[in-house]
């Protein structure tokens, strides 16, 4: 193989940085909605009148806690948006694939209709521009992920065999493992399920205290039915990907570690419900102690569970989008699956 631009790291680097940047930027986002900080700034792109770099750091540090974390918000919004552009200059430097560069350019417009969002809605002071706001977010930190996983060596070195093997192997040879075929379903089920979970998640937050009784109990069952539905999906990729292991070993990591954020998601959002609306009717009052402690409102503890909440379900999301990709066919194509090996997946599949 030649040693041209495919070769560099530096787009990997760079997208990797930008996806370490950008879930801070999405935790202090969830941290303006849950102290209700949007409209700490009531200007936009400046605060208040000041250029966004030139305002006065001790008014920032030392000022209301909402002017801080709005502010920023925004601080980190730009750093995103700075690394945007690095990646997209050292996809074009170094990387020859066009639907990559082509990628590359559909992250630099979702970070800047992220950032026009942001703005909108402060000019605008619309809830409903805030929950898309906060909908766009996680979906391009999965674009982040996404970027991450084909900038990289082992992505890159899936495909060039794959491509030698389209070109080598015979007709009757097996060209894919089928417990990674239907890992690659459950996956994208997976993925699809944990955004729209996500998005009603962001219609509970956003939801106005003058809405109907009747919506806010349909939403709140949505969100419990499809947390399940994601649940049953993620157990079943992990079992999969666990029985499966020794033919498809990429699969272990994600496959694992997407278990476990479900299940701490399941326990961030059943406490986040007691922090913000107490215990449900159906708990008996004898298990309710006098020892239970108060929460303060907006205090330390009920923001930290309900924002985490929130983060957790964006890292959900990057996580399943990693896992996607990791079980594409190109990852598991040709002789890296032999006779034998593509028999005992067809097993572990049914």
């Amino acid at each position: 193989m030649s040693t041209g631009p495919t070769e560099s790291r530096w787009p990997f680097r760079v997208a990797l940085l930008l996806a370490i940047a950008t879930f801070p930027l999405i935790w202090v986002g969830g941290l303006v909605t849950t102290y209700d900080a949007g409209m700490a700034v009531p200007d936009w792109p400046g605060t208040y009148g000041y250029n966004m770099f030139l305002y006065p750091w001790q008014t920032w540090i030392a000022g209301p806690w909402d002017l801080f974390i709005e502010h920023g918000h925004r601080l980190l919004g730009i750093l995103s948006g700075t690394l945007t552009i690095c990646l997209v200059l050292a996809v074009f430097r170094w990387d020859r694939r066009i639907w990559v560069r082509y990628f590359s350019l559909g992250a630099l417009a979702a970070v800047i209709l992220q950032g026009c969002l942001g703005g909108a809605r402060v000019l605008l002071d619309d809830r409903q521009l805030a929950m898309l706001h906060g909908c766009v977010g996680p979906a391009f930190l999965g674009v982040c992920v996404a970027l991450c996983e084909v900038t990289s060596r082992t992505w890159k070195a899936a495909w060039s065999a794959a491509a030698a093997v389209g070109r080598a192997a015979h007709p009757s040879a097996p060209s894919r493992s089928p417990l990674a075929a239907r890992l690659l379903g459950l996956a994208v089920a997976a993925t699809a399920t944990a955004y729209l979970q996500l998005v009603i998640g962001a219609w509970m937050r956003h939801l106005p205290v003058t809405a109907s009784p009747v919506l806010f109990r349909w939403i709140v069952f949505a969100h419990l039915f499809f947390a399940g539905v994601v649940t049953a999906l993620v157990v079943a990729v992990a079992w999969k990907a666990f029985r499966g292991r020794k033919h498809l070993p990429s699969l272990r990591v994600p496959a694992g570690l997407l278990a476990a954020l479900v299940l701490c998601q399941l326990v961030l959002g059943c406490a986040a419900w007691v922090v913000n609306y107490y215990w449900p009717g159906w708990v008996p009052e004898w298990s309710l102690t006098a020892s239970y402690p108060v929460i303060e409102s907006k205090g330390w503890v009920q923001t930290t569970i309900v924002t985490g909440h929130m983060a957790m379900g964006s890292l959900i999301i990057a996580i399943s989008v990693w896992l996607t990709l990791r079980a594409s066919p190109a990852m598991h194509n040709g002789p890296a699956v032999c006779t034998s090996d593509a028999r005992a997946a067809r097993g572990l599949a049914r």
